[in-house]
């Protein structure tokens, strides 16, 4: 399969398709979790152009390909079209053709793509809103317990799956209590406990305190290089999703390969 260059092709548009819908994603669920408005949903409103709210075109609506055509602009009013819809589409395809480069294709791919895409949504919407809706961590959690109970992981262990979500979100939750009790305000939100969660149900308990080093170790780095190259202070709060989505990754990895 992997000397296959149509299964590669296959997977290529695949990606793209879903780097476009995770734009959606990032996009709207924000919105509907702070702004409800009737009928804004993630699956019935057309996609739209930001600026001018006309409906994207369906020949305008090919994932990276029309952004680059366009010119990174609208067709009908001519204004820019924010490059990080293209650049969300050409890192789900990366990751996806790295992934499979990395993995075997028939059993460890699958988890994988499924778990990077959780996490690539999740981490953009934290970086933009900083939030980490349960309709993501959620799925999330219960995907991993069950792809260890149908034995579609390699070494499948439900039981440590199981103990690893219990553990890692009652470890934030008492992380943030501690906080608030020393600090009288909040250090970690509920939305990193419930990822903690489902990192712990794909990966294990016993990954959770080399996990949490690694999450740790990559949000210090990148505070200090926020504070060196942008001037950002560095007690405002920093989203903690991404770090957490990296650590993940690279222990499934590990761990799949």
């Amino acid at each position: 399969m992997r000397d296959n260059l149509l299964c590669w092709l296959l997977l290529s548009v695949l990606a793209l398709c879903v780097g476009s819908f995770i734009n959606v994603v990032v996009y709207r669920l924000p919105r509907m979790l702070l702004r409800p408005q009737p009928g804004f949903s993630l699956l019935r409103l057309r996609s739209h152009c930001p600026r001018c709210k006309t409906p994207v075109r369906a020949a305008d609506a090919i994932p990276l390909l029309s952004w680059l055509r366009l010119c990174g602009r609208c067709r009908d009013c001519r204004r820019p079209v924010s490059w990080r819809y293209p650049a969300t589409e050409l890192a789900a395809l990366l990751i996806s053709l790295l992934l499979a480069l990395w993995l075997p294709w028939r059993g460890a791919l699958p988890a994988a793509l499924v778990m990077s895409g959780f996490l690539l949504a999740l981490s953009l919407i934290d970086l933009r809103s900083q939030l980490l809706p349960d309709a993501l961590t959620l799925p999330l959690l219960w995907l991993g317990l069950l792809f260890h109970a149908l034995d579609l992981l390699p070494q499948s262990r439900p039981a440590e799956a199981i103990l690893g979500a219990a553990s890692g979100y009652l470890l934030f939750r008492l992380l943030a209590w501690t906080w608030r009790c020393c600090r009288h305000r909040n250090g970690l939100g509920g939305g990193d406990a419930k990822l903690l969660a489902a990192l712990g149900g794909w990966l294990g308990w016993q990954r959770l305190p080399l996990l949490l080093l690694i999450a740790a170790s990559a949000g210090l780095l990148a505070a200090l290089l926020a504070r060196l190259l942008c001037k950002r202070a560095l007690h405002l709060p920093l989203p903690f999703g991404p770090c957490l989505a990296l650590a993940g990754e690279a222990l499934l990895l590990c761990d799949l390969k």
